[in-house]
């Protein structure tokens, strides 16, 4: 799977797909089905993770990141994940979710620089 052009080092991006591996794992749901759309939550958690140091939530606007990185309430996992399994990124979804495929791990992806 390719990777966007905003991509994060391939270390933290590396790390961020073994959490999630690890996290659909101890949760008990499973990655979309479309694996660009895992790719990609993934990508902006790392970024995330990169720039803020913490690996928040993508899929979401924040006036203030950094206030939001403190709050934590949208780290990942975020709080309606760990409390209900509500994923807004489609990252972590239960089986019963349509758009669920049966996979809780993903192929490894490299960083492409020619694109």
């Amino acid at each position: 799977m390719e990777r966007g052009k905003n991509k994060a080092s391939q270390r933290n991006f590396d790390a961020m797909r073994k959490f999630s591996e690890q996290y659909a794992k101890r949760s008990g749901t499973y990655f979309c089905a479309d694996q660009s759309i895992t790719t990609a939550v993934i990508e902006g958690l790392a970024k995330h993770k990169e720039e803020l140091g913490a690996p928040l939530c993508p899929c979401r606007y924040y006036e203030d990141k950094e206030a939001e990185v403190k709050n934590t309430y949208w780290n990942c996992p975020c709080v309606p994940m760990r409390e209900r399994k509500e994923c807004h990124c489609m990252l972590f979804l239960t089986a019963d979710n349509p758009f669920a495929g049966t996979r809780q791990d993903l192929e490894p992806t490299e960083i492409s620089y020619d694109s």
